[in-house]
């Protein structure tokens, strides 16, 4: 036996062991997910348990240094991580943009005090992060932004506001880009700061969604002492970082680590709403042709995923697959819900309408909230001027 194969039947005993069969699930709903923070809170023991035991087996980052409390893992021994964890239907035990997005940056970028501060507090769950980039009126044209950092000599002073910032109203640190500079190109007049979200001067107003929810804030920056130490990166260079902070988003928006298994089994739906033959077919012939176009899309999207993973977690630039995939997924979880209301019929119609079931009700409510999937992390029309440009090489008239 290899030391791999050693490996990965050592992780299988260990998920076997360890994951509470009550979490898992092969289709998720967005309820299941657990969230870190210096309030986190659980909907079941088992989900605090199982969160605990990743944690202290150092599984939240495993592929982080363990100085900053990963595990060392190498590319192979956490693709074989991921894919069994996947087998069982294993949730991650808890989620956090500072694990997907602003982690990785600050490892870097950041000076080692930065590290040992924010790293380590991801890894355990005790931070939880949101991302201070959109503002008012400036709409795709980020380097617009105008909230401002002067430098007051010993900290800075940041004034201005944010929108669209997710959960900014349960968030303990968010990541922000600041304009440190107003002559010259605007890309090179921005900075990041890392900035404590219980500071004085910092207040948040949830925006409330068609879907009901209101995951989205507006943050107001008011006079905000942030201290030097709290600036990532080279003052005025935060463009660099800001680009890097959005191939990860997009790089996590076009995979299973953003989407996982969320939702009803569309398979399953198809059947139920739809009816089967004799033969045990779903009986309409379009929707069989629609549901397998989509199945094969989705396979196609996660190989590609897995690879633009590796290529990352081995240097290699990804030569404009993330913006593909970034374009390609989100728009196909669109199609998905749009073809999915079109199956269930008048049933697809609910919203909070008692008498509808809880998964239709769900359902009609992600097709409203997940048209924002097109926007986020960068609209599509941008993922194809990217790509139009910086990989076809076409001209701009």
């Amino acid at each position: 036996m290899s030391d791999l194969e050693a490996f990965q039947l050592e992780v299988r005993q260990w998920l076997d062991a360890n994951c509470p069969a009550s979490l898992r699930k092969k289709n998720r709903s967005p309820k299941d997910t657990h969230y870190g923070g210096r309030n986190k809170v659980f909907r079941s023991t088992d989900a605090q348990l199982w969160f605990e035991r990743v944690r202290d087996k150092r599984w939240i980052k495993p592929e982080w240094p363990s100085e900053y409390g990963g595990a060392d893992f190498s590319r192979d021994q956490l693709k074989i991580l991921n894919k069994e964890m996947s087998r069982l239907h294993c949730p991650p035990a808890i989620f956090d943009l500072g694990q997907t997005l602003f982690g990785p940056v600050i490892l870097e970028f950041g000076n080692e005090e930065q590290k040992r501060e924010h790293l380590t507090a991801i890894t355990n769950g005790d931070a939880r992060w949101c991302q201070g980039y959109s503002e008012p009126g400036a709409g795709s044209d980020l380097a617009s932004l105008k909230t401002k950092a002067d430098d007051m000599g010993d900290h800075f002073l940041v004034n201005g506001s944010k929108i669209w910032t997710t959960n900014a109203d349960l968030a303990d640190w968010i990541f922000c880009l600041v304009r440190t500079r107003t002559d010259g190109p605007k890309q090179q007049g921005i900075s990041v700061l890392l900035i404590d979200m219980t500071s004085t001067g910092i207040s948040t107003k949830p925006i409330k969604l068609i879907s009901g929810d209101s995951e989205f804030c507006e943050t107001f920056f008011d006079n905000v002492r942030v201290p030097k130490a709290n600036l990532l990166g080279e003052l005025n260079n935060g463009w660099t970082i800001a680009k890097r902070v959005l191939q990860h988003e997009r790089a996590m928006m076009s995979g299973g680590e953003f989407f996982g298994e969320m939702g009803p089994d569309i398979v399953t739906l198809c059947r139920e709403y739809a009816g089967t033959d004799e033969q045990g077919r779903i009986s309409d012939p379009i929707i069989r042709d629609e549901l397998a176009r989509h199945l094969m899309h989705t396979q196609a999207d996660s190989l590609s995923g897995l690879r633009l993973f590796m290529m990352g977690k081995a240097g290699i630039d990804d030569g404009g697959l993330a913006a593909t995939l970034k374009y390609s997924s989100t728009g196909e979880i669109q199609r998905k819900n749009e073809f999915m209301l079109s199956v269930m019929g008048n049933q697809g119609l609910s919203w909070q309408d008692p008498t509808f079931g809880e998964d239709e009700r769900a359902l009609a409510q992600a097709w409203a909230s997940e048209k924002a999937y097109t926007i986020a992390g960068g609209t599509s029309e941008v993922q194809l001027n990217i790509l139009a440009k910086r990989v076809l090489g076409l001209p701009d008239k």
